[in-house]
């Protein structure tokens, strides 16, 4: 099957080949009315001479002998015949023998003669006193030669501009036809489907400014649209993956608390017939409430708008989470360490904030790890409030980076991938983000939230912690 790409019109032939056929019409138009224009130039030109060769003679007295009309021949360029003045018959001259024989018969035509060696203008001199009448004929220069004198410079001029035109008109569409030849192929990959952010971008395509011609802008254009899809897919599968994560966690946790209202009762069951001071009863207790934070978490996954807003102190909210993960912490040998802004109160949902920061925590313990460090910090400034987990690990694994905030993505080898999606999703429900970066040695995690949600203070005065 043929390529359809090679029965497409080339866009060098539909530029460059009008242009070079406008010249060629106007020059053939040129040569034309210069031809016509010529031959009216040339046959006055003719007669003109003839009438002022005829006057100069006929007002002169000098005798028109042979050898005087040879003379005048070689002078004017002009044909002299000499006529008898009553028969009108031809009795001598300087016409060649061939154009003398013609003469009697061509001399029927007024104010021309067509004779063997071309077209001449004939005036005649009467005798007035003369032994015989003379005729004057001036020759009209070939049409052939009169148009190609006339025509010489517009061809010269117009075979120039074409041997400049012709390439640099083909090498400038050339150049253009590769550039939209490019946008072409960028814009069949987009409808292909390729418009993710590694998608190429168009061959030949200078790169996009605002001093650029309109293909420059228009590339700029096709790639704006490319990352606006890529967008668009990407919060498309993100948002059918966080419903069905959502569903997933929703039925999931319903599940897992069945299972822990048990194991809670067992657990009080047993304390209630175990002797006083019995501290592993209350760390296992503790360890009960960290994983009912984590099924609020998933709750708030699948339903992250049911709760009520309320207002939320955060110094409060801090050593709550502090105190879930401390038995967690001196389990795993890694220092807890607590800082938040003083009489800080914010709007929001104050489970689901919990149980985002519990699974921030419970990471941060994982990558601190035996020795390592992790730091709860709240802070606030004109821009909103963070609420940040910092530790001192390694830090994701590189190739994961992009997308740590996804479900399913996580670099620990036991993990799910759950717990920065659920605090990611917490995040958004208040209007806010889940942001991580690294610095000096430190990984940090933070809930932003925007600065609306911040309470006055004669607000959170009267708030319940």
């Amino acid at each position: 099957m043929a390529d359809p790409v090679s029965h497409r019109r080339s866009l060098s032939r539909q530029l460059v080949l009008p242009v070079v056929g406008l010249i060629l019409a106007a020059v053939l138009i040129n040569v034309v009315c210069a031809a016509w224009l010529a031959a009216r130039r040339s046959a006055a030109v003719a007669e003109r001479q003839a009438t002022q060769v005829a006057s100069a003679l006929a007002a002169s007295r000098v005798p028109l002998s042979p050898v005087v009309l040879d003379a005048l021949d070689r002078l004017t360029g002009c044909r002299f015949v000499s006529l008898e003045p009553i028969a009108g018959r031809v009795s001598g001259g300087t016409l060649p023998r061939p154009d003398a024989e013609a003469f009697p018969a061509a001399a029927q035509s007024r104010g021309r003669v067509d004779l063997p060696s071309g077209p001449h203008r004939i005036a005649l001199i009467p005798a007035d006193g003369r032994p015989e009448a003379v005729a004057v004929l001036a020759p009209i220069p070939p049409l052939a030669a009169a148009t190609l004198e006339a025509v010489a410079p517009a061809l010269a001029v117009a075979a120039g501009t074409l041997a400049v035109l012709v390439p640099l008109g083909l090498a400038a569409t050339r150049g253009l036809a590769r550039r939209l030849t490019g946008i072409e192929e960028h814009v069949e990959l987009i409808a292909a489907g390729g418009f993710d952010d590694g998608a190429a971008p168009p061959p030949d395509a200078s790169p996009p400014t605002a001093a650029g011609d309109e293909i420059d802008r228009l590339t700029a254009g096709v790639d704006r649209l490319a990352g606006a899809l890529a967008g668009l897919r990407r919060r498309l599968v993100a948002g059918e993956r966080q419903r069905l994560l959502g569903q997933l966690a929703a039925g999931f946790a319903h599940e897992l608390r069945n299972c822990l209202t048990g194991c809670r009762l067992a657990i009080d069951l047993h304390r209630r017939r175990c002797p006083a001071g019995d501290e592993s009863l209350a760390v296992a207790v503790r360890q009960l409430d960290i994983v009912e934070e984590e099924v609020r978490g998933l709750l708030a996954l699948g339903r992250p708008a049911d709760a009520a807003e309320v207002i939320v102190t955060v110094s409060a909210l801090v050593d709550e989470v502090h105190d879930l993960v401390a038995a967690r912490c001196t389990h795993a040998g890694v220092g807890l360490a607590r800082a938040s802004a003083a009489g800080l109160a914010i709007r929001g949902r104050r489970e689901p904030l919990r149980a985002a920061l519990v699974n921030l925590a419970l990471n941060a313990i994982d990558a601190a790890g035996p020795g390592g460090s992790v730091r709860l910090v709240a802070t606030a400034d004109g821009t909103g409030v963070s609420l940040a987990v910092e530790d001192d690990g390694p830090g994701p694994p590189a190739e994961l980076a992009a997308t740590l905030h996804e479900p399913f993505v996580t670099g620990k080898a036991e993990g799910i991938g759950l717990g920065l999606a659920v605090a990611g999703a917490v995040a958004e429900a208040h209007g806010g983000r889940l942001a991580w970066d690294r610095a000096q040695g430190r990984t940090r995690f933070a809930l932003e939230l925007p600065a609306e949600r911040i309470v006055p203070v004669a607000a959170a005065l009267g708030c319940v912690p």
